[in-house]
């Protein structure tokens, strides 16, 4: 298995977020099929770190609702950068990824810390 290992710190999300889908897609390959799935684990550290540029803190939404009548959840960026950052990269990833279903399979090649640390 090939590994790729990120450092978001002070890199814009949207930047990061294509690097990681085009190797996960496997387009950095000279054989690149799109109906293999290319065997690649990445692996981003200080997802904390990432840089919204402009005014996307503020701006940028999360919705998220639950099924029942009344329960949208609508928080910032900022807010889901301040509880949980790894929510933010996966979702520009996944974003950037075909809208089929090997979507769900190239996103369990993704691994996001918040910190410095690897397990």
């Amino acid at each position: 298995m090939e590994m790729h290992t990120f450092d978001a710190s002070k890199q814009p999300l949207g930047r990061l977020a294509t690097k990681v889908a085009m190797i996960l897609m496997g387009k950095n390959k000279a054989a690149y099929r799109p109906n293999i799935m290319p065997n690649v684990r990445v692996v981003i550290t200080k997802s904390d770190q990432v840089v919204l540029t402009g005014n996307k803190g503020l701006q940028k939404r999360y919705r998220s609702h639950s099924g029942y009548i009344g329960h949208l959840k609508d928080v910032s960026a900022d807010w889901m950068r301040a509880h949980d950052s790894r929510i933010i990269v996966r979702e520009a990833i996944a974003g950037m990824l075909p809208k089929n279903r090997s979507r769900k399979r190239l996103l369990k090649n993704v691994v996001i810390y918040r910190k410095d640390e690897t397990r």
